[in-house]
């Protein structure tokens, strides 16, 4: 393939990132190649740290040789480029060998997280590749002008690699994987097409609930809630459905999760997030949501949080406490 045929390919397909941001990757993969440097770097972002979230694990089972294709077609096309596949700890334990073999003497390395769910933040993953603490950078300059080691660094998903590699083989049916999981028949993760509607997601797949229900969508933290009424709505973010059994959910629970997951994964650097969530635990430990406390809060964790992480947090509860009504406990 020549090199410039790919990008027609990526730009003919409207490929977008599958991590989360969905950013166009025809533009991403341009803009590293036009950097002029003597090294670059490529990275395929397999720390999948959000809850719920399995769809890259899911291709490092089933599709390995296809992700190691799509990175060698990156390579192909940006010059002066090492590739690095960045795995959480327990893919890198499960999958290592596995990857070195169908690798072979491919300028490809793998690379073990140090971190958590930070460590799937572009300039934390640089930081980690680089030894040095996980804390996210100051942005701009971004990944893709000077990332690892002050080199440009295309970061792309597993999964987008993976869908690069069908793109070149004309094979890309313009699908993305979904995780289902909480209340459901037949958890698990689906290939299916990424037009399809929530609600068309859980009639294919046998999950649609028949009891009253409401689901988070796009991660299983940072996902935002929906109702069942909303559900005509395509799933975004990293493609995880989640669905909640209302009779059987308790929401001060579901909060608490969703408050220690941040707290954990946070990395101190920045007050709000630290604060922010240490003094929504103290709120759930009371059991009593002060409404206006918590909209506080939210604008400064949405405002003024250093990385995404702080921002992430607002999504669940702001979208859980506007549509579904929680009683105060003694």
């Amino acid at each position: 393939m020549a090199k410039g045929d790919i990008i027609a390919k990526l730009e003919s397909a409207q490929l977008s990132g599958r991590g989360g941001a969905a950013f166009p990757t025809a533009v991403k993969w341009q803009a590293v190649k036009n950097q002029l440097a003597e090294k670059k770097y490529i990275v395929a972002n397999g720390s999948e740290g959000e809850p719920n979230v399995l769809k890259d694990g899911y291709i490092l089972a089933h599709y390995p040789a296809e992700l190691i294709s799509g990175i060698k077609i990156a390579l192909q096309y940006i010059d002066h480029a090492t590739a690095i596949i960045f795995l959480r700890k327990d893919y890198y334990r499960k999958y290592k060998a596995k990857l070195e073999k169908l690798i072979g003497r491919a300028p490809i390395k793998l690379f073990r997280e140090k971190g958590g769910y930070l460590s799937g933040e572009e300039t934390v993953l640089c930081q980690e590749i680089e030894h040095h603490l996980a804390r996210p950078r100051i942005k701009p300059p971004y990944p893709g002008q000077a990332g690892i080691f002050g080199c440009p660094t295309l970061i792309n998903n597993i999964e987008t690699f993976y869908f690069v590699s069908q793109i070149a083989k004309n094979k890309y049916q313009h699908s993305r994987f979904y995780t289902i999981s909480g209340d459901v028949k037949k958890p698990g993760v689906y290939e299916l097409p990424d037009s399809w509607s929530i609600q068309r997601i859980l009639q294919h797949t046998g999950n649609l609930p028949k009891t009253d229900y409401f689901l988070q969508i796009g991660g299983g933290a940072s996902g935002e809630i929906l109702l069942p009424s909303e559900t005509k709505k395509k799933v975004g973010g990293s493609g995880a459905i989640v669905i909640f059994d209302r009779a059987k959910t308790d929401l001060y629970q579901l909060m608490k999760f969703w408050v220690t997951f941040f707290m954990r994964e946070n990395c101190d650097k920045c007050t709000p997030c630290r604060e922010g969530t240490y003094r929504l635990e103290k709120m759930l430990e009371n059991k009593k949501l002060d409404a206006k406390k918590i909209e506080d809060l939210m604008f400064v964790l949405e405002n003024t949080s250093f990385c995404a992480l702080g921002k992430s947090v607002v999504v669940p509860f702001r979208s859980l406490l506007a549509k579904i009504k929680i009683s105060p406990r003694g």
